[in-house]
C-alpha cells in the first residue's frame, strides 16, 4: 500500500474513486445540472454560509484571486498579515489585483493576534486560517471581530483550503465574508475545483473584473445548475457524493481528523522533536529537523516504507517537515502510520539522542482505539497536544 501523507494531494475517499471510476458526464445536460445543484447546496453546509458557493475549475489558489478580484477595486487599501507561504500568496494576488496592500510579517509558525489587524482606514483583511506550510491555526473569529471593529464596512477573506471539512467551518458566524478553498485536501478528492463562498454581505457587494474569474457571470449560470464555462463535472460529481457521505457524520470526522494530527505530534514530542506552529491546525503536523538530519534522509526513510511527506516551503525549506492524515484515513490506518514514523525516527535519530516521554493523552487513546467526543476535538483544534491533550 501506498501511503501518501501530504498536505494535499490527499488520500481519496471511497466515494471520489467510485465516482471518478463512472463515465464522463456532458456538462449541458439534465443529468449533469442536478449533479452541479446537488453539489453546490452540500457545500454551502460544509461551508454553513445562508450564501453562495460557487465552483469553478481550477485550483485553491484560482479561488483565492476570485474571491480578491470580485471583492476589491483596483486602488482600494487592504492588511494582508503573512505568516506562511499561503498568506504570503494572499498578499502577492493582492498586489497583482492592483490593491494597496499594508503587509504584516509574522515569524513561520506564528499566527497575528486580535490587536494586530485592529486598525483603521481598510477595505478588506485576507487571512488564511489553516496556514498549510507551517501548521498553524489562526483565530478567524477574534481576527475578523478586532478588524471589523475598526472598519465596520470592510470585508473579511479566508483562505479555508485546509480547514473544509477538517476543522470548524462556519463561514458568517466567524465573522468571514468570502472563503476559498479546493477539492484536493479535506474533501477527499482530486485536484481541479476551486470554491469560493460568498456570505449575503459580500454578495451585496460584488465588483467582478476578468473574464474567466468573473463570479457575477458563474452566479448567475450556477444557479442554474450550470457553469459559464466547461467545468470538470466528473470531479463535482465525486464532491458531492463525498460531502453526502461525509456531512451527516461530520462531527464524528472533525473529531477523528483532530485525534490523527494529535496522534502524530504525540509520537513528534515522544522523538524530542518540535513543532513548527504555535497554535496547532488539525489539517497538518509539522516539525523542524532533528540537528544534522537533512530532509532528503526523512523522506528515503519514509518512502523504503511506502510513504510520501512533504517538506518545508519558504524561509522553512530543507527545515522542516510536514506529515497529514487529511485524506481518508481510518484510526487504525493512523495508529499504522503513527507505528511508521516511530520507526523512522529510530532509524534517523542517534541512539544517544534524549526522547521525550510518551504522552499520556494519546497513548491511553490509542489503547482506547477511539477518537475523542466532539468536545475534545474543538480543545484540539490550535493547542498543543501535551498531556491531556486532543486525545483524552
Amino acid at each position: 500500500m501506498d501511503w501518501l501523507l501530504t498536505p494535499g494531494p490527499v488520500r481519496l475517499h471511497p466515494k471520489a474513486l467510485e465516482a471518478l471510476a463512472r463515465p464522463q458526464l456532458h456538462h449541458r445536460t439534465e443529468a449533469a445540472r442536478e449533479v452541479f445543484l446537488k453539489a453546490r447546496g452540500l457545500l454551502r453546509q460544509a461551508f454553513r454560509t445562508e450564501g453562495e458557493v460557487l465552483i469553478l475549475t481550477g485550483s485553491g489558489t484560482l479561488a483565492m484571486e476570485a474571491l480578491v478580484k470580485n471583492l476589491f477595486a483596483p486602488g482600494e487599501r487592504v492588511l494582508v498579515p503573512v505568516y506562511g507561504k499561503f498568506s504570503e500568496r494572499f498578499y502577492e494576488i493582492a498586489l497583482e489585483a492592483g490593491l494597496v496592500v499594508e503587509r504584516l510579517d509574522f515569524p513561520y509558525g506564528d499566527t497575528p493576534r486580535p490587536e494586530d489587524v485592529a486598525k483603521e482606514g481598510y477595505a478588506g483583511l485576507l487571512l488564511v486560517h489553516s496556514e498549510t506550510s507551517t501548521g498553524a491555526l489562526a483565530d478567524l473569529p477574534a481576527l475578523a471581530r478586532a478588524f471589523k471593529e475598526k472598519n465596520p464596512e470592510g470585508l473579511v477573506g479566508a483562505d479555508m483550503v485546509t480547514s473544509l471539512l477538517v476543522g470548524e467551518v462556519a463561514l458568517e458566524a466567524m465573522g468571514v465574508d468570502a472563503a476559498a478553498s479546493g477539492s484536493l485536501k479535506g474533501l477527499m478528492c482530486s485536484p481541479g475545483l476551486g470554491f469560493v463562498a460568498l456570505s449575503p454581505r459580500s454578495l451585496e457587494r460584488l465588483k467582478p473584473r476578468g473574464y474567466y474569474l468573473d463570479l457575477a457571470r458563474e452566479l448567475k449560470a450556477q444557479k442554474e445548475g450550470e457553469s459559464a464555462w466547461t467545468p470538470a463535472i466528473n470531479l463535482v460529481r465525486a464532491v458531492a457524493a463525498v460531502l453526502e457521505a461525509v456531512l451527516p457524520r461530520l462531527e464524528e470526522h472533525l473529531a477523528l481528523k483532530a485525534w490523527q494530527n494529535a496522534l502524530l505530534y504525540g509520537v513528534g514530542e515522544e522523538g524530542g522533536l518540535r513543532p513548527v506552529p504555535k497554535r496547532f491546525s488539525p489539517a497538518v503536523a509539522a516539525f523542524y529537523l532533528p540537528e544534522g538530519v537533512p530532509y532528503a534522509r526523512v523522506k528515503e526513510a519514509f518512502a523504503r516504507r511506502g510513504a510520501v511527506i512533504a517538506g518545508g516551503q519558504g524561509p522553512l525549506k530543507g527545515k522542516v517537515f510536514r506529515l497529514s492524515l487529511m485524506g481518508a484515513y481510518d484510526r487504525y490506518e493512523a495508529l499504522g502510520v503513527a507505528a511508521m514514523f516511530r520507526e523512522v525516527l529510530e532509524e534517523i535519530l542517534p541512539a544517544s539522542r534524549p526522547r521525550g516521554p510518551r504522552p499520556r493523552a494519546w497513548a491511553s487513546s490509542w489503547r482506547r482505539g477511539a477518537p475523542p467526543r466532539r468536545s475534545s476535538a474543538r480543545k484540539a483544534s490550535g493547542a498543543r497536544p501535551r498531556g491531556g491533550g486532543a486525545c483524552r
